[in-house]
């Protein structure tokens, strides 16, 4: 495993901390907007790429894509490389995990993750030569992958009190079976402290949020079994942020409130002591199909997600209160 790190001084980040100083660089001007449209435009960006199975030219743009936009909004960028040995298929690939970090040596920080790459099969799909194919990966995909990137512009243009890592995942969805998938997860969680702490001063995470399939048009979104087994406080956390949005539509709390218990990206780092949950509307009909496709999406449900997060981030405070 080896790391690239690309570093960006924003002048507009040190004029508003030089202004607020008193203040933890947060001041006190309304935090930016999320935009859903521009999520959207950002999630039919990398299907306009077409499937992006690890091993693949389509995979590797959209890393360059992604890497290129965290590039322009985090305060470091980092490139996170890895090589899988697949045992189904005889050979090894090149994984490629981008984060991005916004703040150094803060007392508290969170971590953000979506995975980008997609499933090399359709396996859904009830025809055999259909099910052979890899999958776009619209909402199961490019949904997470394109919030974040919206949240990382809003970080840019007004940090949260708290260092925020944004870790845009690869080979969550290789497979077939499940002990080749979550690869990126599993390396982030094996090595992130020497990854990070150079650039950031971190040492632990107070947790994180996993977004994963979160484009649906018809948004429904429950809480995970693992997630809320784990890392109760945190899901209480998300569910209190969408009530007071005026989200409860979207974010089910009434019965059934688990609907399912999914595993995920947020399980390694659950493994490694990291609170992470994992926001997820799983009831979704083209679910590894070769209809996950920009049309199954809209930008009304990425509004829903983004906000729900961007308030929870921005509602951080610096220091923990005894």
């Amino acid at each position: 495993m080896s790391s690239v790190i690309y570093k960006r001084i924003s002048v507009a980040a040190a004029a508003v901390c030089f202004l607020v100083a008193t203040s933890g660089c947060t001041g006190k001007a309304d935090n930016p907007k999320f935009s859903g449209e521009t999520a959207y435009k950002l999630l039919r960006k990398q299907c306009d790429f077409g499937p992006r199975p690890l091993g693949t030219p389509a995979h590797e743009a959209t890393a360059d894509f992604l890497l290129g936009e965290m590039k322009n909004y985090a305060d470091t960028a980092l490139e996170q490389k890895f090589v899988s040995d697949s045992a189904s298929r005889h050979r090894k690939y090149d994984g490629r995990n981008i984060i991005g970090v916004f703040g150094k040596n803060r007392k508290r920080w969170i971590v953000l993750l979506a995975h980008y790459d997609t499933r090399p099969t359709a396996d859904e799909e009830v025809n055999a030569a259909k099910a052979k194919q890899p999958i776009l990966g619209a909402d199961d995909g490019a949904s997470g992958c394109a919030i974040l990137i919206e949240l990382a512009r809003m970080f840019h243009e007004k940090p949260p009190q708290v260092g925020v890592v944004m870790l845009l995942v690869d080979g969550e969805d290789f497979g077939p079976s499940i002990d080749e998938m979550f690869l990126g997860a599993k390396v982030f969680a094996r090595d992130w402290r020497q990854v990070l702490k150079p650039v950031s001063g971190l040492n632990k995470f107070e947790f994180g949020i996993l977004l994963d399939m979160v484009g649906d048009k018809d948004l429904q979104i429950h809480k995970e079994g693992f997630s809320t087994e784990a890392a109760p406080k945190v899901v209480e956390k998300v569910w209190a942020a969408a009530n007071e949005l005026g989200y409860d539509k979207y974010f089910a709390s009434g019965a059934p409130e688990i609907s399912n218990t999914i595993q995920d990206d947020h399980l390694p780092l659950l493994a490694a002591g990291i609170k992470c949950i994992d926001v997820i509307d799983f009831n979704y009909a083209y679910w590894h199909t070769l209809e996950d496709t920009p049309d199954k999406c809209s930008a009304e449900s990425l509004q829903v997600v983004g906000d729900v997060v961007a308030k929870v981030a921005y509602a951080e405070t610096a220091v923990v209160n005894p």
